[in-house]
């Protein structure tokens, strides 16, 4: 599809992130039959095989927000700059002490260890389905959107915080190798494009994402905090989880989490 339909609102721009692009899916009974895997999640354009060097031509090559979509299905709403509010699910994770690793360290160590930290966080969002929003110096953001994650975005959002925990050495003999805290939160967030033109990007925007934030900075090192509404959206047992009410920056109220240990 190269451009949205005339008069395009907020209506098509959250049926495209809940679902994809509309002419993408009828595509992909054509896709299908070109080989081979891996595919798009979305579209269904062949990665591999023959079809491959085909389907670069036309922009359909992995993204890398996430290597499970293809770059055309990814960039379509950026390239417009479309959004729209939709339920979806966020986790933020810390490094623990890391402004004493950088002054203990050299630059050069420091960037390799945070270099292990970002592929350890990669490999747990993208097996999980959600997308890279961005790292930020010892952080990591990740978006975990009915696109491509699913109706069960808020478990594959704590599936992604717990595999980043188990990745770091959380919970092994050894103990981790870095240490790290995380948020996880379900609820409705703005997701699209920001920037312009070619410095747009992909983000989520709203209260939902700075609860997020918040929790992700209090977390103790081997820690998962999620709010309650965020726990229950995972299917988790939330009477059987430790809770406390925490003073969030900038929130008038209490907010009530439950906390999930490596």
């Amino acid at each position: 599809m190269e451009k949205p339909p005339p008069g395009a609102g907020e209506e098509f721009w959250r049926d495209f992130l809940m679902h994809g692009d509309p002419q993408e899916r009828r595509n992909r009974a054509i896709y299908r039959t070109i080989p081979s895997n891996p595919r798009c999640r979305l579209c269904a354009a062949p990665f591999g095989g023959l079809g491959a060097p085909i389907m670069r031509v036309m922009g359909k090559y992995p993204a890398e927000n996430n290597p499970n979509l293809c770059n055309s299905c990814f960039t379509f709403i950026g390239k417009h700059h479309g959004g729209a509010e939709i339920p979806l699910s966020l986790m933020f994770a810390d490094v623990r002490g890391s402004t004493g690793m950088a002054e203990r360290m050299s630059s050069t160590e420091y960037q390799a260890l945070m270099g292990r930290f970002y592929d350890a966080a990669a490999k747990a969002v993208f097996a999980n389905d959600g997308f890279l929003d961005k790292f930020v110096g010892d952080e990591v953001i990740a978006i975990f959107a009915p696109l491509l994650a699913g109706e069960r975005h808020a478990s594959r959002a704590v599936e992604a915080a717990r595999s980043l925990l188990k990745g770091t050495g959380h919970g092994s003999a050894d103990g981790p190798w870095l240490e790290i805290g995380a948020g996880v939160n379900t609820g409705t967030a703005w997701m699209g494009a920001v920037g312009v033109g070619r410095h747009s990007t992909m983000t989520a925007l709203g209260d939902t994402v700075n609860v997020t934030a918040r929790l992700a900075s209090l977390a103790k090192a081997g820690e998962i905090l999620l709010t309650v509404e965020g726990a229950t959206a995972a299917g988790l047992d939330v009477d059987a989880l430790p809770h406390q009410r925490l003073e969030l920056k900038g929130k008038q109220q209490e907010t009530e989490v439950v906390s999930l240990a490596s």
